[in-house]
């Protein structure tokens, strides 16, 4: 069977493919979180308690594991609830500075925060 697209859909499918190599091309590089345009951390996060960045952590693993594992958010709560505690925990006053500051893990905070996914039992997106 022979698929037939137009000329336009072949010009989708091509534009979507090089998107999808960009997108790889850059999934390593912490430089990806630098140049997302318009994004603005919550002003928030400079004077949270360590109590409400660990909801904040909680809340985010949730909601992202959730779509990740195509399960419901409530069925997360313990192992957001271990993995939020583990990385708030683990990170130190730099990592905890820049986190407030730019609203995602630096790389060291990363690589904390993806042991506390391991010892949690969640699975690390991709």
């Amino acid at each position: 069977m022979r698929l037939t697209f137009s000329r336009t859909g072949r010009l989708l499918v091509a534009a979507g493919l090089v998107s999808l190599l960009a997108a790889c091309n850059s999934a390593g590089r912490s430089t990806q979180y630098t140049s997302l345009e318009g994004y603005v951390p919550d002003p928030t996060l400079k004077t949270a308690t360590k109590t409400n960045l660990t909801g904040r952590v909680r809340h985010a693993c949730t909601v992202t594991q959730a779509r990740f594992q195509k399960v419901p958010e409530d069925a997360l709560a313990a192992p957001c609830g271990c993995y939020a505690e583990r990385t708030l925990s683990t990170l130190d006053k730099d990592e905890i500075a820049s986190y407030r500051t730019t609203g995602y893990f630096n790389d060291s905070a990363r690589a904390k925060a993806l042991n506390a996914l391991d010892s949690c039992k969640l699975p690390r997106p991709v």
